[in-house]
């Protein structure tokens, strides 16, 4: 059963105690959520939140973004492959494409700042077209993010659409102003001259994205999740609030996350090639964003 409105912002003012103070709602489909709005605007009204977004495959975004920026929204990362009709119907299996530029034009006139663009780079089908949505980018005041294709577990889709992006980064330096690292997974952000923004997201299987994760994720049925990559470690949260349980408890069970947390992918990887994660069972730090879907 999914969590209320009410519930949520509940569970983001518990997380406040902890220190957290940026909520991203993500997916799954946030927008497919009727109550969306009314999630965003208690969790703005109840809880202390710095920084609160969303991610979204951007076919809905064009009904909702000027209601989410009046509910409190602050910014928003959308789904986009591809500028080709043809390919995002390849990729995403639906002719929505145009919806979801409508979309992002929308989200960038209602004021939600910044527009991510989150472009996963895929050899033999959107890679030839990084420069295009540079472009498109630039033109558009929005952020690119570029993604390396993350290794899936049977593996034949990596081994034959993989794109190293290092080739490319060296492109984007010498195109650049000013280039920052950002503290989280250490991502390079390129400033290019001229104008535009491009960010570079390396993929989850490698040993720096969990060394400085510190992200606590919820499932949208109330369950907190230490891990993205680990569903036999959730913590039951909802069960507890429900029960009305006193203060302390409900802390425990968030203290219990997070003593769960651990790195996924360590170095071991590397010399294990894909074959399989090694598991580091050092705990990690608190903190980092909550989003009531995981």
């Amino acid at each position: 059963m999914e969590m209320t409105p009410e519930e949520i912002s509940e569970i983001v003012r518990l997380a406040n105690e902890f220190g957290i103070r940026a909520v991203k709602l993500t997916g799954g489909e946030p927008l497919l959520r009727g109550d969306v709005l009314e999630i965003v605007r208690g969790i703005r009204r109840e809880a202390h939140v710095d920084d609160l977004s969303m991610t979204t495959n951007g076919t809905l975004l064009a009904k909702f973004a000027r209601g989410l920026k009046a509910s409190g929204l602050d910014r928003v990362n959308v789904s986009l492959d591809t500028l080709d009709r043809r390919t995002y119907e390849r990729i995403t299996g639906s002719d929505r494409l145009d919806e979801v530029l409508a979309g992002i034009r929308e989200a960038i006139g209602a004021g939600l700042s910044p527009v991510k663009l989150n472009m996963v780079v895929m050899k033999g089908i959107n890679d030839r077209e990084v420069w295009r949505m540079v472009e498109f980018a630039r033109g558009i005041g929005a952020v690119l993010q570029l993604i390396e294709l993350e290794a899936l577990p049977d593996g034949e889709v990596y081994r034959r659409h993989h794109a190293d992006l290092s080739g490319l980064e060296g492109e984007l330096e010498g195109l650049s102003g000013r280039v920052e690292v950002r503290p989280l997974h250490h991502r390079r952000r390129y400033f290019l001259k001229g104008g535009g923004e491009v960010e570079v997201v390396r993929p989850m299987h490698n040993s720096e994205f969990c060394a400085n994760c510190k992200r606590m994720r919820l499932t949208s049925d109330g369950k907190l999740k230490p891990c993205l990559m680990r569903d036999d470690n959730l913590v039951d949260l909802i069960g507890p609030l429900r029960d009305r349980a006193d203060p302390g408890t409900l802390k425990s069970a968030f203290l219990e996350a997070v003593g769960l947390r651990a790195p996924f992918f360590g170095a071991a990887v590397r010399a294990e090639g894909m074959g399989g994660p090694a598991l580091d069972r050092r705990p990690m730090g608190r903190g980092g964003a909550i989003p009531p879907r995981g």
